[in-house]
């Protein structure tokens, strides 16, 4: 237990970087959707999806492979610079690449009127990437704080430029009100037809600070790169790229689809109104990832221990009653979350339930990829990841000219689910983990029911649905409370009469 504390200590702290910073960044959402159009808000969407992409291309999994040749190898100097100077120069080449074919590349993806778009993400990617071993660091070394404040100063800097693009100086250009003097610095640096661009130039100018933040303790190490050391790195990293990759295919890929294959007219609409809501479900993302910030340098550091399996088990089963509570938390109180996105994204509504699940088991997911991490086994999470790439591919370009973002919903669920069972299946061969399935089993099933009866509530127009709700949230608490405190004594007592039969055996075998 006291390990456990120390996990979610760290979590918490990292969480304060990655949940609250993470929610202050999306409440740049109802302000999204509020000044810009469903169409114009689908730009977002899309170039946030190919965004996403390049950043695990970029990084190319040396994040997890710096984690794990940080804690073998004896100089830990050397792997930081080896690993960076490599993604270094892999960045420098992409961002010659993009800039030499900045036209053909925006042609083929429909923004030939936008170009100047391409270099943006281009550069972000690449600013994001030279960060990515720094802030890989300071998790390494356990330096939460300093992990935090930096990611929050960096969320802080694109929040401030958000609103100073798209809030201040487009009141100030129409309404004429500026002094003279501030009149010529905003004439140099707000453009109106610009429009949602301002979003990743904000975006730009925040990971540029961001990596000066950093800079200096790169420039504090002494940068070389050992061969030897790359070679294991690499070799360990490439089945996490393949697996990131493909992961990535399964998150961002049915934003990238719904454009292309629905019709001109509605496409970007429909992709507008879904980005939009899938930002809704990502809430429970950002609790998994805070998790996982932490997590990740915890599973190798506690692979040693005697009871690191039981410690998993126990992780995964607080891990999964944690989800679901935020699931039905969310669900619940629909009618007050609705309002996180503008009313003319409310139509889009019925994919978060869908959503929330599927990130659920995306969570799962994760937890379960620590046996093939541990065991030096990345080529199965590849396995996996391109097993969903492929049912995700499939089941979108078979739903979304038939159900539109409702086709894309439903196959990012039937992929992670998938994909969770995969792992399980296989980590009980390789790396068995008594995982608590039938405390997980009933949790799953209650946060289910609870969910389906407020549809029933929600559909009688003459009951107060939110104090029902209310009602209903907290019955799945005290069933969660009340088993764990039953388990536990059983475990207890368990114990007690094994230790009183091995106290008797000892007796017997005395007389």
């Amino acid at each position: 237990m006291n390990t456990l504390k120390k996990l979610a200590g760290q979590t918490a702290i990292y969480g304060m970087s990655s949940m609250l910073g993470r929610l202050l960044n999306y409440l740049l959402v109802p302000i999204y959707t509020r000044v810009f159009m469903p169409s114009e808000f689908g730009v977002v969407a899309e170039l946030y999806a190919y965004i996403a992409f390049l950043n695990v291309l970029l990084t190319y999994g040396m994040e997890t492979s710096f984690f794990r040749h940080y804690n073998k190898e004896n100089g830990r100097a050397q792997v930081f610079s080896t690993a960076f100077f490599s993604i270094f120069s892999t960045s420098l080449l992409f961002l010659g690449f993009v800039l030499l074919l900045r036209t053909p590349i925006s042609e083929l993806i429909r923004y030939s009127h936008h170009p100047e778009y391409i270099i943006f993400v281009a550069a972000i990617v690449v600013l994001d990437a030279l960060g990515a071993l720094p802030f890989a660091r300071l998790r390494a070394d356990n330096k939460p704080k300093t992990f935090a404040f930096i990611k929050l100063f960096n969320i802080g800097v694109n929040i401030g430029f958000n609103l100073f693009f798209i809030i201040f100086c487009p009141y100030v250009f129409n309404n004429n009100i500026s002094p003279d003097f501030l009149q010529p610095v905003l004439d140099k640096v707000y453009n109106p037809d610009i429009g949602v661009g301002y979003i990743f130039i904000a975006n730009l100018i925040a990971s540029g600070s961001t990596l000066l933040v950093l800079l200096p303790s790169v420039l504090k190490t002494h940068l070389y790169f050992n061969i030897h050391i790359w070679k294991r790195m690499i070799w360990y990293a490439l089945p996490l790229l393949l697996a990131g990759f493909t992961g990535i295919i399964n998150e961002t890929i049915d934003r990238i689809l719904l454009k292309f294959m629905l019709p001109a007219d509605v496409s970007m609409t429909q992709l507008g109104i879904y980005g939009a809501c899938y930002k809704i479900s990502i809430i429970i993302t950002l609790f998994i990832q805070a998790f996982r910030f932490a997590a990740e340098p915890f599973f190798f550091a506690q692979a040693s221990e005697k009871n690191a399996k039981d410690v998993y088990a126990l992780v995964m089963k607080y891990f999964v009653i944690t989800c679901l509570i935020i699931f039905l938390t969310i669900t619940l109180y629909i009618d007050i979350f609705k309002h996180f996105v503008g009313s003319d994204y409310h139509e889009g509504l019925k994919v978060v339930p869908i959503l929330l699940l599927a990130n659920v088991f995306l969570g799962i997911y994760f937890n379960l990829s620590v046996w093939y991490k541990l065991l030096n086994k990345t080529i199965f999470g590849a396995y996996f990841s391109l097993i969903g790439a492929v049912i995700t591919v499939v089941l979108n370009i078979i739903w979304i000219p038939q159900w539109g973002y409702m086709g894309a919903a439903w196959a990012t669920l039937i992929c992670y689910f998938v994909m969770m069972s995969l792992s399980f299946l296989f980590g009980r061969k390789y790396f068995k983990v008594n995982y608590d399935l039938k405390s997980i089993a009933l949790y799953f099933s209650a946060a289910l029911a609870i969910y389906g009866l407020s549809l029933i509530v929600a559909a009688q127009a003459e009951v107060n649905v939110l104090i029902i709700n209310s009602f209903l949230l907290l019955s799945f608490v005290a069933v969660v409370y009340r088993f764990e405190l039953y388990m536990k004594h059983k475990r207890l007592s368990g114990g007690q009469h094994q230790v009183k039969d091995t106290k008797n055996k000892d007796q017997s075998e005395n007389n």
